[in-house]
């Protein structure tokens, strides 16, 4: 198991996969537990994952994909989506940690009215927090994959609306990118150099 330091400096983007490795639905779920690991605004967990990998779901999803290949080759593709309706599903999703006195029945309702006030009738501010939380479930679903020794692309080369059409997402679900996850193929490049951290930090 790699630390998380090197798990972090590991990671690459694969554009080939190895077309007969597979992944078990045991394995599917202890990645997308993994990757619901995120924070999310409020703890409303507003994120939807669709594990694409049979092959008549696979050819549909590369029709959507404009062709890139390892959407089929990969063991999964998911389909990372974002939640418009935090406002409106955030008791549901706080109420365990209500029952786990982690938070008050106070604090529990004021969240609760706070996520309405800000984003009841606020289609923007609702996008905003769709694509934040969806990315942040996204990289974490990354670093897992890295950890388990897999490897991953996130891809936004994709029509979402021919995505969501084939897939019969909700009105509420933002597809946010497509994350393919398997075992590595030939001729993936190396890490590819980073910018110094000097070049994108300043201190205040």
């Amino acid at each position: 198991m790699l630390s998380i330091f090197e798990t972090i400096k590991s990671r690459t983007s694969a554009n080939s996969y190895d077309s007969a490795g597979k992944l078990s639905d045991a394995e599917i779920l202890e990645l997308i537990e993994l990757a619901t690991q995120a924070p999310s605004a409020f703890n409303g967990q507003n994120w939807k994952f669709i594990a694409v990998r049979s092959e008549e779901a696979k050819k549909r999803l590369l029709s959507a994909a404009y062709g890139q290949q390892k959407v089929v080759d990969a063991a999964v593709t998911f389909i990372v989506c974002g939640k418009l309706d935090i406002h409106q599903t955030l008791a549901i999703a706080l109420k365990p940690s209500l029952d786990k006195n982690i938070l008050s029945e106070d604090l529990y309702q004021g969240w609760i009215g706070a996520a309405q006030r800000m984003y009841q009738g606020n289609i923007v501010f609702q996008r905003d927090e769709a694509v934040r939380s969806a990315s942040l479930a996204a990289m974490t679903l990354m670093l897992a994959a890295q950890g388990k020794g897999l490897v991953s692309c996130p891809m936004i080369g994709f029509n979402p609306e021919a995505v969501a059409e084939s897939f019969n997402l909700e009105a509420e679900d933002v597809p946010v990118m497509l994350i393919t996850v398997g075992y590595p193929g030939a001729g993936n490049w190396p890490k590819k150099p980073r910018k110094p951290a000097t070049e994108v930090v300043s201190f205040s």
